[in-house]
């Protein structure tokens, strides 16, 4: 796991976890979030319909809005990470030209 996650990251991890129709608890302790953190990501996501409240079940589930926001958001983590590489490989670039200009 990565040491930062961003909202976005976050709220990957939790709709991910969703998928298997998991209790409050076990989304906490598998997004590794504490209780404070995870209540405040639950209300934003139900609030913005990515998952549903089984009140029989007593768990979570993914909607298909869900389902749509793991997919762009696969499809953006995958274009974040060749951007980061790209700039990374641009700034070693840019250091050996300042080494080669020290005369």
């Amino acid at each position: 796991m990565r040491n930062y996650r961003d909202k976005f990251d976050i709220i990957a991890d939790i709709l991910n976890i969703t998928k298997r129709n998991p209790k409050k608890t076990q989304i906490m302790y598998q997004a590794n979030l504490s209780y404070k953190v995870l209540k405040k990501y639950l209300a934003e996501i139900m609030t913005s319909s990515l998952i549903s409240y089984k009140h029989k079940e007593n768990c979570y589930s993914l909607t298909s809005k869900g389902q749509r926001f793991l997919v762009l958001y696969k499809e953006y983590s995958k274009a974040n990470n060749l951007l980061r590489k790209r700039a990374k490989d641009a700034l070693a670039k840019k250091v050996s030209l300042e080494k080669l200009c020290l005369i």
